[in-house]
């Protein structure tokens, strides 16, 4: 176990979390002493409906990269999307010469790693609770097993030269978890009885009174509405919900029902916790697709992904008639095991909508009690601080009404108000044996990837020009004396016209031919041959579109400007960024040939390619933030 040096000033033991403060998701925490770092998890959030075509949303990782001579290695506490999934993004950027984890988090960040090319960047060691691994000279970590709504969930006590550093990760106290897997807290006790320097500890559910129900608690509930179910039954919860997975293949084994995985990251999860014994079941319980279909209906039960309403998930898209071998039919029953994940409502809403409109009964919500919280409530937050008897408390994971209510409690509880913090993404805590506070604060905020790559804050404004007001293209082609090569073409797309189409268009081009005619000398130099100063030529028809444009149709498009000079002269790119109020404009570099229908297109280069949306979206539904 690391000691400290007497003989020398200590440094302080600086705690950084990047991610999943003031919010739910993208799980982050950076850990420094001295000149080494570890990390504590790297996870991802769902975007918004105003992150117009951004598939994942993770944490600004500038600390790490500017630091990245310092990182010994990585710890994960379990396999939830929001721990695990940024992973692989990351690895593109930084190294990471080891991550630990429990062995169905490692079996899962395998495959994604595998998947992603990236598996020979790092070293993935699997542990077992009460084993203990050292990370460089400063920190030694021993893992405590926790219950969750998924398997194999863990604590981590991390040792450093200042003391004791208990990081709960995500927990509630089940006193009858499903795979008989105890929380651990006997161990939990011996630590709070040693001395806890500081405890971080999940907020989800601190506005919860109580206790949160066990996982067990479902089962009674899910078997009537399974011994109700007339026709088909199909199911839907997190892909990673390993336990509440294996209540319903139980069920199905009960009600003599043959299962039907559909579903990538299902088929996935149940294969890797078969392996690991969190699952127990017959091999001819589980029947291809096509063979359920031979079946009648009363003995078929089809597990799917997609209680969040993702976009490509199994049951929205057989929600919405696209799934290629599943259709509704009347008499089907559909199971929701699962609340909605807050900002997922609305799709899960739309979901269930349109199975009911198919003919399906469906079976949601918390009064239905077939869902419960991974997430522990105010009295096994209690227990926690009770058990662990910390001198210094941080709470986390959670938004800032939760991590108020926290902090309340442990003050209550005798920790006084001066030995907490409530921090943001980004805040640097420095801790030693005499004291907390924030000292300063590390580059904190989102990265956004698509398809293509990381979407930067522009493009991004861009996107939401365009779903807001539409676009306006311009294609110009001049002669260097000022004359028209070709009719300018103007092509409008999602843009609501105040005045008629054809009108305006031709507005453009008379406008266009005006400035031609009455200004192109202004432009001109002569000095034994003529040459033209095109970035001025550019500059002027950018800011006499962005005033017709905002003057006639009284909003904003983006307006994209294609200029071409005889010649194949070289123009210089220039962009009129998104100002609020004003049309902004993009000038490209010019073609050898007009475009007969020139088309908008971004200018920014796309880079640091990461990840398909293809492969992000297969995975989506193991994000079990529950």
């Amino acid at each position: 176990m690391p000691k400290p040096n007497p003989t020398q000033a200590q440094p302080t033991l600086k705690i950084i979390p990047l991610g999943g403060l003031h919010e739910i998701g993208k799980n982050t925490c950076v850990f420094e002493y001295d000149d080494e770092i570890i990390l504590l998890d790297a996870g991802i959030a769902f975007p918004t409906d105003e992150m117009h075509g951004v598939n994942v949303v993770l944490p600004d990782m500038t600390y790490l990269r500017e630091n990245r001579h310092k990182i010994k290695g990585m710890i994960v506490t379990h396999g939830h999307e929001d721990h695990i999934g940024g992973i692989a993004y990351h690895l593109k950027q930084i190294e990471l010469p080891i991550i630990y984890g429990p062995r169905l988090a490692m079996a899962l960040l395998r495959d994604k790693l595998e998947e992603s090319g990236l598996l020979d960047r790092t070293k993935l060691k699997s542990v077992v609770p009460r084993e203990m691994v050292r990370l460089g000279k400063s920190f030694v970590v021993e893992y405590i097993r926790n219950t969750h709504s998924i398997a194999d969930s863990c604590c981590v006590a991390i040792h450093t030269p200042i003391g004791v550093v208990f990081h709960t990760g995500d927990f509630k106290i089940d006193h009858t978890p499903i795979d008989g897997e105890y929380f651990d807290l006997t161990k939990v006790a011996e630590y709070g009885d040693k001395g806890v320097l500081c405890l971080l500890s999940d907020s989800t559910n601190a506005e919860v009174p109580g206790v949160t129900p066990s996982e067990r608690s479902v089962v009674p509930n899910l078997d009537r509405a399974f011994s109700q179910a007339q026709g088909r039954l199909m199911v839907t919860t997190f892909a990673s919900s390993v336990h509440r997975v294996n209540i319903i293949l139980e069920l199905a084994l009960k009600h003599r029902r043959k299962v039907a995985v559909v579903g990538r990251s299902m088929l996935n999860v149940i294969a890797h916790a078969r392996k690991l014994g969190y699952i127990k079941c017959p091999d001819d319980l589980f029947v291809p697709l096509k063979a359920a279909r031979n079946l009648p209906d009363q003995q078929v039960l089809i597990l799917t992904t997609g209680s969040q309403g993702e976009p490509l998930a199994a049951m929205t898209r057989i929600s919405k008639g696209e799934h290629p071998q599943i259709q509704v039919r009347k008499g089907d029953t559909v199971i929701f095991s699962a609340n909605p994940i807050p900002g997922n409502t609305i799709a899960v809403v739309n979901t269930i909508d349109r199975l009911m409109m198919q003919g399906a009964e469906v079976v949601y919500g918390k009064d239905k009690g077939i869902h419960v919280s991974g997430h522990a409530s105010q009295e096994e937050h209690k227990m926690m601080l009770a058990l662990t008897k910390p001198k210094f408390f941080v709470p986390v994971h959670g938004e800032h009404r939760m991590l108020v209510k926290h902090a309340q409690m442990a003050q209550a509880m005798g920790i006084p108000s001066e030995n907490m913090v409530i921090v943001d993404n980004g805040d640097i805590i420095e801790l030693s044996p005499e004291k907390i506070q924030v000292t300063g604060k590390a580059p904190s905020g989102i990265e956004l990837v698509d398809q293509a790559g990381v979407v930067h804050e522009h493009i991004l404004q861009e996107r939401r020009q365009l779903a807001e007001d539409g676009v306006v293209t311009v294609a110009l082609a001049l002669s260097s004396s000022g004359k028209l090569l070709a009719q300018p073409q103007v092509h409008l797309r999602g843009v609501v016209m105040t005045v008629e189409r054809a009108l305006f268009q031709q507005l453009i081009i008379r406008t266009l031919e005006r400035f031609l005619a009455e200004r192109w000398g202004e432009f001109v130099e002569s000095n034994g041959k003529i040459e033209v100063r095109w970035t001025g030529v550019q500059r002027e028809i950018e800011g006499i579109l962005q005033r017709l444009v905002k003057r006639e149709l009284q909003s904003s498009p983006l307006v994209v400007l294609l200029l071409q000079g005889e010649g194949n002269i070289n123009l210089t790119e220039s962009k009129a960024l998104v100002t609020a109020g004003k049309p902004k404009v993009q000038v490209q570099t010019p073609t050898p040939a007009l475009p007969e229908t020139p088309a908008p297109r971004p200018v920014e280069e796309q880079h640091t390619e990461l990840r398909s949306t293809k492969t992000y979206r297969r995975k989506r539904s193991t994000a079990g933030v529950s």
